[in-house]
């Protein structure tokens, strides 16, 4: 599979470069937060149509080199929209495709292979509701067992039938994984649960013994509190503008 070659805003349907820049600036945040991988895990997008094309990362170039024009814009069968001059991740376009073709909602996907992330989807116990962040994440957290690398079309279905209507998942043995109705909603889940993660791993130094239990109920209390919607709500209108200004005030190569 291969990329598309450089192209200009003007050629582009309606609303295909606005999501070529959220998602550039996603792959920007996460080397800017060290979650990258060197070239691999993947962040995609929906692009506005009917087609369910997407886009998603040159395999061959670094997270913080990603700008809105080279992102690859491929179709549901992995095959590049346009002129092909770059590979793609086999494994982006099965984890990807899956959830994009099965979700309506889906109209951005993130990935990674972060150590807290995979140290947590290696732990039996799963995410522990211990902290606060955690609390906010786990309710909308599923869990899908490790099957190798994400080469087989066949696995999809049972990706998408592991997430079902949660917008957050575990791959275990694995990584994280969000889905959001934006990217600037999925890119807040996966801070949330990579925050979570990196807590969970900090606390166990602890032992498991030795952590405080939250007091009955607290649990479900913060599920009511932050209902998907109302973190896409956050997201949307608060986090996500503060982010893109923080990316303008570093490097705002990322828009091209």
């Amino acid at each position: 599979m291969a990329s598309v070659a450089t192209i200009e805003p003007a050629t582009m349907a309606p609303g295909e470069w606005e999501a070529r820049v959220e998602l550039a600036a996603a792959y920007r945040l996460v080397a800017l937060y060290g979650w990258d991988d060197l070239i691999f895990t993947h962040l995609s997008a929906r692009v506005p149509g009917p087609e369910h094309h997407f886009l998603i990362n040159p395999y061959d170039m670094m997270f913080e080199e990603i700008t809105a024009s080279s992102l690859v814009k491929i179709d549901v069968d992995g095959q590049p929209v346009g002129p092909a001059t770059h590979p793609v991740n086999p494994a982006g376009f099965t984890i990807h495709s899956a959830i994009h073709m099965a979700r309506e909602d889906a109209q951005a996907v993130m990935h990674l292979h972060t150590p807290h992330g995979q140290a947590v989807s290696a732990m039996a116990c799963g995410l522990l509701p211990h902290t606060q962040t955690a609390m906010i994440a786990a309710h909308d957290v599923a869990y899908h067992d490790y099957e190798g690398i994400a080469t087989d079309l066949e696995e999809r279905e049972r990706l998408v039938a592991d997430l079902g209507a949660r917008h957050a998942m575990i791959l275990r043995n694995h990584g994280t994984l969000t889905v959001g109705d934006s990217v600037a909603a999925c890119f807040l889940r996966l801070y949330f649960l990579e925050r979570a993660c990196e807590a969970q791993v900090l606390m166990l130094a602890a032992g498991e013994h030795g952590l405080n239990t939250p007091p009955q109920g607290v649990e479900d209390k913060v599920a009511r509190q932050s209902p998907p919607g109302g973190i896409a709500m956050l997201a949307r209108g608060l986090a996500w503008p503060a982010l893109l200004r923080k990316l303008d005030r570093i490097d705002r190569s990322y828009r091209d």
